[in-house]
């Protein structure tokens, strides 16, 4: 087996699993069709090509940083709402309700045989053809997704997400951790996630279960001191 691991930290993320209409919700942790989604963006696939490829890879998340839950709001409709009979409620507007999650820091796995596709996937990262955001355009990422050595050869998801250094960089923060919860794909886990793509440009999607579950306190990598004059 072969993992490739990818980092999701920034100041705000959103992977909603249930949105609809005016309620747009998030999971406390990355969805399996958002990264499949931001390597299709850092691929340059479009919405209408197939995702098989990338569904194929067995997923798992270790969170280093829940972070905060947060509610925000938007209206529209400045201008009056169209209504169906063709006329326009000056008086009227569209209230949605939004949640996203700050300062979270995610560690993701995805696990498959093929090397060479996970190479690919990983060189795009590096070089994303198009923006990569988190969950939603407006999230960017506050750090590269892309890891230098975010490719393991030769080991599985659960090994690979129990030995990769935190993705933190406070030791005093680190020092604190006790374990930290992980969610992989299990056929036998006991939570079902609707958020397994079957195609982009349809909205179709799969369940797929999972499992949480947490691992001892992942290793601290200390940070080279700066030499640098400036």
């Amino acid at each position: 087996m072969n993992v490739l691991l990818l980092r999701l930290a920034g100041p705000m993320q959103s992977w909603g699993v249930q949105s609809r209409f005016t309620v747009r919700d998030t999971g406390l942790e990355p969805s399996k069709s958002g990264v499949v989604g931001l390597l299709c963006a850092s691929l340059g696939r479009c919405r209408d090509e197939p995702v098989d490829d990338l569904v194929a890879l067995k997923m798992g998340v270790r969170v280093d940083q829940e972070g905060t839950m947060a509610r925000d709001y938007h209206t529209a409709g400045k201008g009056g709402i169209l209504k169906a009979d063709g006329n326009v409620d000056q008086k009227r507007l569209v209230v949605s309700t939004r949640y996203y999650l700050a300062d979270a820091r995610f560690l993701v796995g995805l696990e498959g045989d093929d090397l060479a596709l996970l190479r690919r996937f990983h060189d795009a990262l590096r070089d994303p053809v198009w923006p990569l955001y988190l969950g939603r355009k407006a999230f960017v990422p506050g750090e590269p997704a892309w890891l230098k050595d975010g490719l393991k050869q030769g080991i599985g998801l659960g090994t690979a997400l129990e030995t990769y250094p935190w993705l933190g960089n406070d030791r005093r923060q680190w020092e604190k951790l006790e374990r930290v919860r992980v969610v992989w794909e299990d056929s036998d886990g006991s939570e079902v996630r609707p958020d397994q793509p079957l195609s982009f440009a349809e909205r179709r999607f799969a369940s797929r279960r999972v499992k949480t579950d947490s691992v001892g306190r992942p290793p601290f990598k200390e940070e080279p001191p700066c030499t640098s004059p400036d």
